[in-house]
């Protein structure tokens, strides 16, 4: 039934399915949509921590 389907057919399809995937991620993350979300992340590490000072108890 599956006389086609050898080694090589199995690798070229893995590979056109990896480059299909990725061609999804590219174009979705390079989309204008996603800029501001992405911006945001951003500066996600300058963003000031507002933690309260922990102080030590000293029994």
């Amino acid at each position: 039934m599956f006389e086609f389907i050898d080694v090589g057919t199995l690798r070229g399809l893995g590979t056109a399915l990896v480059l299909i995937a990725f061609t999804a991620v590219t174009l979705w993350a390079y989309s204008g949509k996603r800029r501001e979300d992405f911006e945001a992340a951003a500066n996600l590490p300058f963003a000031d921590d507002h933690k309260p000072d922990v102080t030590r108890i000293q029994a």
